[in-house]
């Protein structure tokens, strides 16, 4: 049953499970802190394939087969898959999944297409419109410079404030508390995960989002252009909720980056509402800042995708974490609004994910 809470929340009385969940990443991303708990990573940026788009579209689909294996089903077990990333007409999304022949909504919430993903696939399970339903992003730093900024032959200069577009898909598996389903013996990379599982995590609430702009207009600056949105909706969510900061273990925010990252603290301090010692940031998680050349850290769908389904997800599983926020921020541009001048618009969407 879906309740409303206050004007933007929406509780999830029967908390759908996340029942199978999977990360690829490419090899820089592999590199950083969060190495080796990714279900599979690439040393090559083409993934064997004839181009950074087919590489990116490989990533997806590759994320949905491990996360339906870890689930234990099939693809024609799933009812519907909501899918999205960065690239034109979400080719990576219905190029990649097309021949899986699972019903498809695509998605477009740029960085924050996980949430967004995430909490359709949670709606329409808990509403009953979907008996299992997969949430799967991507992003591929090769091909989103390609269509976003400069082409990597020109061998532009990145500012200070550029983030690095992840090259990494996160899936997840979403279906119903009371639903079994027999064991298998599955072998991944993460199985031997299996006989240490003592959580499960569940989908407790989601808030969606307000689209935000506060007038930036430089397309290597999407921290700031983000942060806004990110704020605005970790408030309403607490407003609607009635809680405080102090009542999650973590509030992790999509890819702010480190410039991001700043001016959201600032945002929330100047509301009167402290999360410096709960919040991290999947753009600063996945790479290391001082050994890898990321800059302002990391961005894309799969930035926020991949550490939510490796490092994250697996916290709670573990026991390590019990109740967090998960808010994916995306920045809705496209390379027409910015070659007319236009600003940058972004978005926030919070998933509450407790473990239980």
């Amino acid at each position: 049953m879906i309740k409303r809470v206050g004007r933007y929340t929406l509780l999830l009385e029967n908390a759908p499970k996340i029942a199978g969940y999977a990360a690829i990443v490419g090899k820089k991303e592999n590199e950083g802190p969060l190495g080796g708990g990714f279900d599979r990573s690439y040393k090559d940026t083409t993934l064997g394939e004839d181009s950074w788009e087919k590489a990116e579209s490989r990533l997806q689909k590759e994320a949905v087969e491990i996360a339906l294996q870890k689930a234990r089903i099939q693809p024609g077990d799933v009812d519907i898959i909501f899918a999205g990333d960065l690239l034109n007409q979400c080719i990576s999304s219905t190029f990649g999944l097309r021949s899986l022949e699972i019903p498809f909504l695509g998605q477009y919430g740029a960085c924050s297409t996980m949430a967004q993903t995430l909490s359709m696939s949670a709606v329409y399970v808990e509403s009953g419109a979907a008996r299992i339903a997969a949430a799967v992003t991507s992003s591929h730093f090769c091909s989103a410079e390609r269509q976003f900024r400069l082409p990597l032959e020109y061998g532009g200069q990145r500012p200070p404030t550029a983030q690095w577009t992840a090259t990494a898909s996160g899936s997840a598996i979403i279906m119903p508390q009371s639903m079994v389903i027999e064991k298998e013996n599955i072998e991944t990379k993460n199985s031997k995960e299996t006989s240490l599982i003592e959580k499960t995590p569940v989908i407790e609430a989601i808030c969606i989002g307000k689209i935000k702009d506060m007038g930036i207009k430089d397309a290597n600056n999407m921290g700031a252009a983000m942060a806004p949105a990110a704020a605005q909706t970790i408030l309403d969510f607490l407003e609607d909720t009635h809680t405080l900061p102090t009542d999650y273990d973590m509030i992790v925010t999509g890819d702010l980056g480190y410039v991001g990252t700043d001016l959201l603290m600032q945002i929330m301090n100047q509301e009167g509402v402290k999360i410096e010692n709960l919040h991290n940031d999947c753009g600063k998680m996945l790479y290391d800042s001082k050994k890898q050349d990321v800059h302002a850290g990391g961005s894309g769908c799969g930035c926020s995708a991949s550490v939510l389904c490796s490092k994250l997800l697996n916290d709670i599983k573990h026991g390590k974490l019990n109740n967090i926020l998960f808010i994916a921020t995306g920045a809705l541009m496209s390379p027409t609004s910015s070659q007319q001048g236009e600003s940058i618009p972004s978005i926030a969407h919070l998933v509450h994910i407790k473990g239980i």
